[in-house]
């Protein structure tokens, strides 16, 4: 039946690589086939990819061959390689032109193994015939057992690389490429390093570098004497020129094989180790200079697979690499472009290297590349790491970041979202202009439609962090209370009516009727029930007390929740939570929004102990509250004289405690000892006073707008909470900066 539908057949072909055959005049071209079978209605079935090569055979290719030419017809015929790789064509054809190779035709065998090795004693031609031939060898996995028995020829090959490798690049890599077969396989580790190969590539690496440095300094020099030159001087400029490419060729493969070398050897950590206390990381940073597909993706493969430890992380970080990284995005080679992506994502745990990130302009770069469903996601954990930082969330507004990111999440519908998208959205919610693009046009619909259909609790935390910003965003909220407010109910689950409480919470709009929603949604039971102590989670209760805040800032919302006697539940929670200074300091802030409406403000002063609970919590240690006590309980003291003395009796107590110790002593000290200047105690001491006299002097007294210390020293110290006359254990936290009229959020 599957046979039937399958009626479709997709092929994509993919070029992933270009280079030199080793041992012919010839360039291979490394490829991907994908091959999909779609069904009648384009689904695809089944998929299968499979990595070839092409053999370019140049039979044609000599020394008076016109390179030009040549590299033009190979792009025209294969189809394989991309017009955009002319200039790399004729590089690799510049050095297969000046290679000599021998007799590169002849067969290799087993058997000649030791007429192989003679050739090594010979001249420097001989032995790269020679090295050549032992690599036709080593090329074939069953021959390298045998191989590394033959100790005479790999000592033979190991001697001749250490002393002749600067006399010729392709010997160098010949000897190389045969000792990298080795290193392909986890068993042969240990011949490799018993030869010294590592260390003998690490020096290698470092010469060439060298070398390329001083061939840049030589050709700008003679590019900048070019412009004076005449016609003659031109072309030896243009000849000395097509050298250098030549010799950048033969640098770039010599590269590739002893950085692949090294990367395989750096599987064991103790010789990986060894490799950056010589400075490979050092090494790796400067390759990425280099414009060679092939060797920037080895180097960046490379660092990839040490950033995973903190020193080389460091290192990478004092080298500038992120800034290096940031010219390979966007690319032309799909391998570099993944490479590099991943490198950064390694990278972007780290803080310093995110803002380095940002500065190199990443964030437009990521951005772009979210269209493509290849490096879609790579770029957004990315960006998603970067978005952590409150510094850089507004950067985002200024890309398409935005637009691509709301395209993904409507393009789920009712699947499941992934939890990388769902978190990066909630971050740049967090953002007020991230926030305004997100709303645009029918945005905040859709998100709610979505997060009220699937009950999802993420994209409702999502929508809590746009609900949160002033202005224009919010007012859009206000057609979807009623949606809001009909999950608060407790068949919902918890998670998710805690982000739908939170949400309206934030809805501090003058407008808004809020008794019409207790009323009409039957809110007010619910919201009595959780304030009870371990009624619930202690997340849950703490969004209702948040939410009852909201509420109790309108007349009518207030005056309700207050006859419904929400007050003496509250303060029975505040006693549960006294050591939970966010409790302490919503539960404070409630009574604040309560007291400016004249209803409330009467049921709270004449029939709860709220101004009590104030008083006692007018000195705790933390600012917050006592910021909330004071401004509330000079609301009160305005309102009811009785609670005015009381509360500037405390005051003056407060602020000269230390003071009225001392005259409580005294008094003890003289009890026994008559009258100096009568029996009236008051009569001429002003020190003994009674406590009623003392209150009426008011250059004794700060007043009760003032927050200055007395004796005392300031705030309470580490002493316990006192509440409704307790002493209680205190334990420090921290309670969120809130302005008046608004929520502690």
């Amino acid at each position: 039946m599957q046979a039937e539908d399958a009626r479709y057949l997709k092929r994509r072909v993919r070029s992933s690589g270009l280079d030199v055959h080793p041992t012919e005049r010839a360039l291979v071209v490394q490829y991907e086939v994908e091959a999909t079978i779609l069904g009648e209605l384009g689904d695809p079935m089944v998929g299968d990819r499979k990595e070839c090569q092409k053999i370019i055979r140049l039979k044609s290719l000599n020394s008076h061959t016109d390179i030009a030419s040549l590299a033009r017809k190979v792009v025209e015929e294969c189809r394989l390689i991309h017009p955009s790789k002319l200039l790399e064509v004729e590089q690799l054809l510049y050095y297969l032109q000046n290679r000599k190779n021998g007799n590169l035709d002849e067969e290799a065998s087993i058997s000649s193994i030791e007429e192989y090795v003679e050739l090594l004693y010979e001249d420097i031609p001989e032995k790269v015939r020679g090295a050549t031939l032992i690599l036709h060898l080593a090329r074939n996995p069953d021959n390298l057992e045998e191989l590394m028995q033959n100790k005479t020829a790999l000592g033979a090959l190991a001697r001749v690389l250490r002393e002749d490798w600067k006399q010729s690049v392709d010997l160098a890599t010949t000897i190389i490429y045969v000792f990298f077969h080795f290193s392909s396989f986890s068993q042969f580790h240990g011949l490799v390093t018993h030869y010294k190969m590592g260390a003998l590539c690490m020096n290698i690496v470092e010469h060439e570098l060298k070398r390329y440095d001083l061939w840049q300094e030589e050709l700008q020099k003679k590019q900048k004497a070019n412009i004076l030159q005449n016609q003659t001087a031109k072309k030896e400029c243009e000849k000395s020129l097509k050298k250098y490419q030549s010799l950048l060729v033969k640098q770039e493969q010599l590269l590739k094989v002893a950085l692949f070398l090294l990367l395989n050897l750096a599987e064991d950590t103790r010789t990986e180790l060894k490799m950056r206390n010589k400075n490979i990381v050092s090494m790796l940073v400067k390759i990425l200079e280099r414009h060679g597909e092939e060797v920037l993706v080895l180097a960046v493969a490379f660092l990839k697979k040490l950033s995973i430890f903190l020193e080389n992380k460091n290192d990478m970080a004092e080298m500038q690499v992120v800034q290096r990284l940031a010219l390979l995005v966007p690319c032309d080679s799909l391998e570099l472009q993944n490479t590099t992506l991943r490198l950064l994502l390694n990278l972007s745990f780290d803080t310093g290297l995110r803002s380095q990130m940002v500065q190199a302009g990443l964030i437009p770069k990521l951005s772009s590349l979210l269209a493509d469903e290849g490096q879609r996601q790579l770029s957004m954990f990315i960006l998603y790491h970067i978005s952590v930082d409150d510094r850089f969330k507004s950067m985002f507004a200024y890309t398409d970041c935005i637009p691509q990111i709301m395209k993904m999440v409507f393009e789920c519908g009712e699947d499941r979202m992934d939890t990388e998208l769902i978190s990066f959205c909630i971050n740049l919610a967090a953002n007020k202009r991230n926030a305004q693009v997100i709303c645009e046009g029918n945005g905040l619909k859709m998100l709610m439609k979505r997060a009220l259909k699937l009950k999802d609790t993420l994209m409702m935390k999502m929508i809590r962090n746009l609900s949160q910003h002033d202005g224009p965003t919010k007012s859009l909220f206000i057609d979807y209370v009623g949606d809001l407010a009909a999950q608060i109910s407790e068949e919902e689950a918890e998670e998710f009516v805690i982000e739908c409480l939170g949400t309206l919470a934030n809805l501090t709009v003058a407008d808004l009727d809020w008794e019409l929603v207790l009323k009409e949604y039957h809110l007010v039971p619910y919201l009595k029930d959780r304030l009870k102590p371990g009624s619930a989670e202690d997340d849950l209760i703490l969004e209702v007390v948040i939410m009852i805040g909201t509420i109790a800032m309108d007349d009518a919302g207030a005056a309700m929740l207050a006859e419904a006697g929400v007050i003496p539940d509250l303060i029975q929670l505040l006693n549960a939570q006294q050591e939970d200074d966010e409790f302490v300091c919503q539960i404070v802030f409630v009574f604040y929004q309560m007291v400016f409406h004249q209803v409330t403000r009467d049921i709270i002063i004449r029939d709860t102990q709220a101004p009590a609970y104030l008083v006692d919590l007018m000195h705790d240690k933390n600012a917050e509250i006592r910021k909330v006590c004071d401004n509330t309980l000079d609301i009160v003291a305005e309102c009811d004289e009785a609670w005015g003395r009381r509360i500037q009796s405390e005051k003056f107590r407060w602020h000269n405690s230390q003071w009225l110790e001392m005259v409580e002593s005294q008094q003890l000290d003289s009890a026994g000892e008559p009258y100096v200047f009568g029996d009236d105690p008051g009569n001429g001491d002003p020190f003994l006073d009674s406590e009623d006299m003392i209150l009426e002097r008011p250059d004794l007294f700060y007043g009760a707008g003032t927050h200055r210390t007395g004796p005392g020293g300031g705030a309470r110290g580490r002493g316990p909470r006192r509440i409704g006359g307790g002493a209680l254990g205190f334990i420090p936290g921290s309670i969120p900066h809130h302005t008046e009229h608004s929520h502690l959020s």
